[in-house]
């Protein structure tokens, strides 16, 4: 069984969601003044990039956290986990 599970964003309350997704751009370090709605515009932006696939929602099953990961970050992280893993059985 996979540690890492893909949560349908559409399953997420709204509120969860918009909580989550404002985590992910203060994280990451973006300029709310970019969007001219401040973080209002950017939880609308990475909304239309979860419909386009460009974002997932990872939920953590052993840390039972939960995060917004652009593909990049979700593959790597992927990678870094199961070199962690393979580490740990030698």
């Amino acid at each position: 069984m996979s540690r890492f599970v893909e949560v349908p964003y559409r399953m997420l309350p709204g509120e969860t969601l918009d909580a989550l997704l404002e985590s992910f751009v203060t994280r990451q370090g973006y300029d709310t003044t970019d969007t001219g709605e401040g973080m209002k515009g950017w939880v609308k932006e990475l909304k239309g990039q979860l419909e386009r696939s460009e974002l997932i929602i990872a939920h953590d099953l052993e840390t039972e956290s939960t995060e917004v990961l652009t593909l990049a970050q979700w593959r790597s992280f992927g990678r870094d986990i199961a070199d962690d893993e393979e580490e740990g059985d030698i």
